[in-house]
């Protein structure tokens, strides 16, 4: 199920995660699956074509650095920060909207033959 309600959100996620700092993918992946206590393992197979289309749209950019290991670091851009700041705007008013549907009193039924 998470990663169904992950499929929507997973570049917003990046972005989130992204904006605590800089990060390599298995970094990030860790990352997310430590923030999410666990809820969002993101495989290989999503995070980087969620990375790449981020970095086409000038979301984030990344770089390749040497520390003992050549890896890519990807990085947050400020047209990523307004992405983001959109993009949890509107799934926070989702989350209230869903809160509000549940917390909600139950319906009295119609009066028949009114």
């Amino acid at each position: 199920m998470a990663d169904e309600r992950l499929r929507g959100n997973l570049e917003m996620l990046i972005l989130a995660t992204l904006a605590r700092g800089s990060a390599h993918g298995y970094a990030l992946a860790e990352a997310l699956r430590t923030a999410s206590g666990g809820e969002f393992d993101v495989p290989e197979g999503s995070l980087y074509p969620a990375l790449h289309r981020l970095e086409r749209t000038g979301s984030i950019a990344s770089e390749w650095v040497h520390d003992g290991r050549r890896r890519r670091v990807y990085a947050i851009t400020p047209v990523g920060a307004a992405q983001l700041t959109r993009e949890a705007g509107a799934w926070q008013r989702f989350a209230d909207g869903v809160a509000s549907t549940l917390a909600a009193p139950a319906i009295r039924p119609a009066v028949q033959g009114a």
